[in-house]
């Protein structure tokens, strides 16, 4: 269930980093020119924004990322959103796709959550990509089963993610997080819910499901 968490090899986690990365610069090299610019789950992103800021880890030296954060005011939020719209438009679509690619096994993690949030970062980035694309890809379920074990509280609180009063039921393995009204879904929807995203229409099942539609996408 959802509470519990397993020890996992790091060697585990950076083979399914690698694969991830290949596979969704697969996914990349397949879009139309309508679907790099279309919505995606990040709130004022395209596709393209994010796979830019996807591959932004391998492209920038520390320095370079301090001078960024410097220019953003300290604000690392506003020092992404600069970065991934400044990089979407310096690349090309194939050039993205290709960073992704020829770095599956660079060893970038974010600041904080160590490996599992390198892998998180690729899962759930993906996903804001194909499930606003309405593509039919499933994360494989190992690489789900280990985010899905990372999930508490702090998760919550870190991507901003309000599921109180909600218990979260996965429909397609064994795991549920969380106590109050059942919501169910597949478990890599269910996974982008804790990471703060909201959905197209119909991905959800129950009462509280409206809380979690994404207007630029419904």
């Amino acid at each position: 269930m959802g509470n519990k968490t397993h020890h996992r090899p790091a060697s585990d986690i950076k083979a399914a980093i690698a694969a991830e990365r290949r596979e969704l610069a697969a996914v990349l090299d397949s879009l139309s020119a309508e679907e790099w610019d279309a919505p995606s789950l990040c709130g004022g992103w395209r596709v393209r924004e994010v796979a830019a800021h996807m591959t932004m880890g391998f492209r920038y030296s520390l320095s370079k990322m301090v001078r960024e954060l410097i220019r953003a005011r300290g604000s690392l939020h506003r020092m992404t959103d600069l970065c991934a719209r400044k990089d979407a438009a310096a690349h090309s679509t194939h050039e993205l796709a290709a960073f992704l690619c020829d770095n599956a096994d660079h060893p970038w993690k974010p600041p904080v959550g160590g490996i599992e949030a390198a892998l998180g970062h690729d899962v759930v980035h993906g996903l804001d990509i194909t499930v606003a694309l309405g593509l039919d890809r499933r994360v494989p379920e190992d690489r789900v089963r280990i985010l899905l074990e990372c999930v508490d509280a702090r998760t919550l609180k870190f991507f901003g993610a309000d599921l109180s009063g909600i218990e979260l039921r996965a429909d397609d393995l064994d795991w549920s997080f969380g106590t109050g009204t059942p919501l169910s879904g597949a478990a890599q929807d269910l996974l982008l819910l804790a990471y703060g995203r909201q959905l197209p229409p119909g991905q959800l099942r129950g009462e509280p499901r409206d809380r979690f539609v994404a207007a630029q996408v419904a």
